[in-house]
């Protein structure tokens, strides 16, 4: 008997990366449900990711399947309609907009402290860590604090702002092992709540606050782990904040700005359809192209620092700490969640590990250090 044309299509895309549908390996799907074949053609990642969701397949090692579609380009060769969806919204409007912007605070960063307490480790830093030296998750992220510090020359008596605080960690390591002071914003109540309680009794204040609200001056920047919910339409307003708010005194050789962000391989305008909808809504990746682009007439790239592979590592620590903690959570955390969970874990991981995307930590000043500037490592 033939084989369905939809079924032998996804087999034959499946056999382009090396994989074999149900077959015995731990990268090899094992197909549950017969429609997940024309679901993946019709919708692309949001149909694989959303079927994997649904039980309709299951897979040994997720991560490692989804580096092998990635790694051979199979993914950008299936995307559906929803892509094309996005692609229209994302030309007609602006989906980082003051009120759009406020979604993803209250769909993926309020889920709940339990959740991201279980998963992030001793400090809940929501961004990579830096391994070059570190042996665990927690030596990773103080050695990721370190260093931004380090890069900023952060002194004593220093106020600085952290557009996107998280937590509060950052700001936190900041103020009481440099000793500076520090405003810092998000569009989060719970990490607003919690950031307050963790920075109790230092120079540090946290707001609820929109980034294009801030005009007044500081003598370091630093924004971790938030640029990728700014939005290509928003990138100047960005960084025309940043730059106001910036002091420039030529006497002190002026200020720094760090900004540590995930990036893409090419400019696009809106996120991947499945991350867009169930992870992150209204997000989107910069290029170094658009980065690069609205640094002119505003600012001098100083040091550009690429350690995305440590990403992949930082994720995996990151499942670990959520798959041990399961059945301590609430139930709301349900089997579809943890499905859910473990894909965008995985595909996160997969795309690092292929470097399909990157993590870039990128020190600016407004007009150049005088002498030059030499960033540590």
């Amino acid at each position: 008997m033939a084989m369905h044309p939809l079924r032998q299509r996804v087999h034959a895309l499946l056999e382009a990366a090396g994989l074999e549908a149900n077959g015995p390996g731990e990268c090899d799907p094992r197909i549950l449900d017969d429609r997940f074949y024309g679901r993946v053609l019709r919708q692309g990642s949001l149909g694989l990711g959303e079927s994997y969701m649904d039980g309709w397949w299951t897979v040994p090692s997720l991560d490692g399947m989804l580096y092998r579609l990635m790694r051979h380009g199979i993914d950008e060769r299936v995307h559906g309609l929803s892509s094309w969806l996005d692609d229209l919204r994302a030309l007609l409007l602006n989906l980082q907009t003051g009120r759009r912007a406020r979604k993803v605070g209250e769909q993926h960063y309020d889920l709940g402290n339990d959740l991201f307490e279980a998963m992030l480790g001793e400090r809940l830093v929501y961004s990579c860590g830096y391994w070059r030296e570190a042996g665990d998750l927690d030596a990773a992220q103080a050695a990721k604090l370190d260093l931004t510090c380090r890069k900023l020359g952060l002194r004593p008596g220093m106020r600085v702002l952290d557009i996107g605080c998280g937590w509060g960690e950052a700001l936190k390591f900041a103020a009481e092992r440099y000793g500076v002071e520090g405003v810092g914003i998000t569009i989060s109540r719970e990490q607003a709540e919690y950031a307050r309680r963790l920075c109790a009794g230092l120079p540090v204040e946290i707001r609820l606050q929109d980034y294009r609200e801030l005009d007044e001056p500081f003598d370091r920047i630093f924004s971790i782990g938030m640029f990728e919910h700014v939005g290509a339409r928003n990138y100047d307003t960005y960084f025309d904040v940043a730059r106001r708010c910036l002091r420039d005194e030529e006497a002190t050789g002026g200020g720094l700005f760090l900004l540590h962000c995930i990036g893409g391989n090419v400019s696009v305008t809106h996120t991947d359809p499945w991350i867009g909808r169930y992870i992150f809504p209204n997000s989107m990746l910069p290029s170094a192209r658009q980065i690069a682009a609205c640094t002119e007439r505003r600012f001098v790239i100083e040091d550009w620092h690429g350690f995305g592979t440590d990403y992949d590592l930082t994720l995996q620590a990151w499942r670990r700490n959520v798959e041990a903690a399961w059945e301590r959570l609430p139930p709301r955390y349900d089997a579809r969640f943890r499905r859910m969970w473990r894909f965008y874990l995985a595909a996160s991981m997969a795309a690092f590990r292929a470097r399909r995307i990157q993590l870039w930590q990128i020190v600016m000043s407004p007009r150049g250090v005088p002498g030059g500037y030499v960033g540590p490592r």
